[in-house]
């Protein structure tokens, strides 16, 4: 009697763990909870999560604790030398794997001038009408229609609470039917993402015994433009530079300095301008030093269904820059790209004037292959070679007497690239995932032309990454009126559910 009760003992554990569910019933599920999900979507997006205001944070971090800690899980503040990190956890008994996954619950700041609605931190419904033109309606017929191309605006539907919550809402579903996953789960919540994750790498080095894992999931991003699932295995690394000019000391009437004081603006313009040739390629020498792409990688980057000519009527561009023969193939290279500029004043502020100082905001985007100092240190040799001094402050009376031409260069490394292979086991596990779920192989993205903050943990502990974007790739993350379409939000969860339910078979080389 006693081994009878053992057995069915054993009997319900193994039963408890979630089996490769089919797409039918993940649908099932989906459906079960879709009314819970959006609710949850519209609490966790109406919570301001600007990082610039820790105090924001901090109700995002307390409502992150609630929420999972409710769930059963453990969490565990992660101090840093500012806003902590958030490591949650749920073991699985008789579990041998572990997934570690990547959420940020920061957001962007607002412009609540450029919002077509009162505030972007409380949630709109809106259908697309007639015209083209996107209209309020009513959220409560969301308690009864679904239409997968409604749409609900606020800040971090999509960039990155959406997914959160679709989490959430999957492992409600789950527990519903008394499932889990037959691996251990924990969750890193980052929440200064959106401000570079700063103290994230050191973090993740004094922290590594608590955040072991055999794989890391990433839960961000926009699918690709096809709106098909997509999984992407690598994201480019960024680190930024300053450049500052000087003409004047102060800014000068141009009528009487004009052809005698050099404007630091032209200067500027001209350094810039010789760091690119026409067809938009790096123009000094080894920057893409490295990057050989073999026929065979040039086949996987082919398989992506990009329609280049879409690409560029949606951008509104009759050419593009010739770092790769397409798009996939450009966003395999270190990239060095203006995204600021300023000097002196315009439109109505404009001022006759000869400006003091011109400056150059650059970001650059990185890849495994870009070392970001050998970089740094080959557009610091460039520089010089065009016949400026360079300085870290602001120049001396001296240094300005001395040298006939002065750059300020300034520059940080946020963090590196990384890339899993395609054929790696995590990949084949995840792929197998969204086969269930969709009935069809994923969209896969060799490396993201976006930044995550992921090699840390990739070079920390020692373990593969692969990012599954969930939500509409036109959702405007990082602008106004931001959103997420309803029917992306529903296959995320459907998605999440596929994936909490993949076996992780003892052939899974997994640590």
């Amino acid at each position: 009697m006693k081994r009878l009760l053992i057995l069915a003992i054993t009997f319900i554990c193994i039963q408890s763990f979630a089996q490769n569910l089919e797409k039918g019933e993940l649908e099932r599920l989906t459906d079960q909870k879709w009314q819970h999900g959006v609710e949850l979507l519209q609490e966790i997006v109406s919570i301001p999560n600007n990082a610039v205001f820790p105090e924001q944070i901090e109700v995002n971090i307390k409502w992150s604790e609630d929420q999972f800690e409710k769930r059963g899980y453990s969490t565990e503040r992660l101090s840093t030398d500012g806003i902590p990190l958030l490591l949650v956890e749920k073991k699985q008994t008789g579990a041998t794997k572990t997934a570690l996954f990547y959420f940020h619950m920061d957001g962007q700041a607002v412009d609540l001038s450029k919002w077509f609605q009162p505030d972007p931190y409380k949630p709109v419904l809106k259908e697309i009408n007639a015209k083209g033109e996107w209209t309020e309606i009513p959220s409560d017929r969301l308690k009864t229609e679904y239409d997968p191309n409604w749409r609900i605006f606020a800040r971090s539907t999509s960039d990155d609470k959406g997914p959160v919550a679709m989490f959430l809402t999957a492992w409600d579903a789950l527990s519903d039917e008394g499932l889990s996953p037959d691996y251990n789960v924990k969750i890193i919540l980052d929440f200064e993402e959106e401000q570079g994750s700063p103290k994230l790498p050191s973090a993740v080095i004094k922290y590594k015994e608590k955040l072991a894992a055999d794989m890391m999931l990433i839960m961000d991003g926009p699918r690709h433009t096809s709106n098909e699932p997509t999984l992407s295995f690598g994201a480019r690394g960024i680190a930024d530079l300053t450049l500052t000019t000087y003409g004047p000391k102060f800014s000068q009437h141009s009528g009487h300095y004009g052809n005698y004081a050099p404007n630091p603006a032209l200067l500027l313009s001209q350094l810039l301008a010789s760091m690119k040739d026409e067809n938009g390629r790096v123009s000094i020498p080894g920057y893409y030093d490295g990057i050989e792409l073999s026929e065979t990688e040039k086949e996987i980057l082919a398989k992506v269904p990009d329609d280049e000519k879409a690409i560029q009527k949606k951008l509104g561009i009759g050419r593009t820059d010739q770092v790769g023969q397409t798009y996939q193939e450009s966003i395999q290279y270190p990239s060095l790209n203006i995204r600021g500029l300023e000097s002196a004043w315009v439109g109505n502020e404009a001022r006759t004037i000869v400006p003091a100082t011109a400056i150059a905001e650059i970001d650059v985007r990185l890849v495994p292959e870009s070392d970001p100092e050998r970089l740094f240190s080959l557009i610091k040799n460039h520089i010089e070679s065009q016949g400026f001094h360079i300085v870290r402050e602001d120049p001396t009376d001296e240094e300005r007497m001395k040298y006939p031409k002065i750059v300020k260069m300034v520059y940080s490394i946020s963090y590196q690239a990384f890339r899993t292979p395609m054929d790696s086991e995590t990949g084949k596990w995840l792929r197998s995932a969204m086969r269930r779920a969709f009935d069809k192989d994923p969209v896969q993205i060799r490396i993201s032309g976006g930044s995550i903050p992921i090699s840390p943990f990739v070079d920390a502990l020692g373990i593969p990454a692969v990012t599954i974007p969930t939500v509409n790739s036109d959702n405007n993350q990082h602008s106004p009126n931001e959103n997420i379409r309803l029917g992306n939000y529903r296959e995320g969860i459907t998605a999440i559910l596929a994936i909490l339910t993949e076996k992780t078979q003892d052939e899974l080389r997994l640590k």
